[in-house]
């Protein structure tokens, strides 16, 4: 399943310059489909080396509240783990789970539970 880079409408959140990646049910690995839209956020990244961003680890509806706060953290840290890898100093970023509490996109099967498994950024400052 290739989720679309910036989500159903084809446009990325909320006007953000980063792309969201997404995440296979219960996982918190980084899928091969979500690299290069990871490949593009640091190139952006770097090129505008004062940014600051929040990392928002999100879950679908399924799973206790508190199950989902956790996947959602583990997901955010990979997505940060990743960055980090790749050359972002980790000083430059900030993880938070919302877990299943915001989701993307409201329904209750796979095809609207597959947007809401995501890592979003959030650009805090230029």
């Amino acid at each position: 399943m290739g989720a679309p880079s910036a989500g159903p409408t084809g446009m990325a959140e909320k006007g953000s310059p980063l792309k969201d990646i997404f995440f296979d049910f219960d996982k918190s690995n980084i899928r091969d489909d979500a690299k290069p839209n990871l490949s593009e956020d640091v190139q952006w990244l770097k090129a505008n080396s004062t940014a600051k961003i929040a990392i928002e680890g999100h879950c679908d509806e399924r799973g206790t509240a508190e199950y989902n706060l956790g996947l959602g953290e583990r997901r955010a840290k990979a997505t940060m783990d990743y960055l980090v890898a790749a050359g972002i100093d980790a000083k430059r970023m900030k993880m938070i789970s919302y877990g299943k509490e915001r989701p993307f996109v409201l329904g209750h099967d796979e095809s609207t539970w597959k947007w809401n498994r995501r890592a979003h950024f959030v650009v805090s400052e230029r």
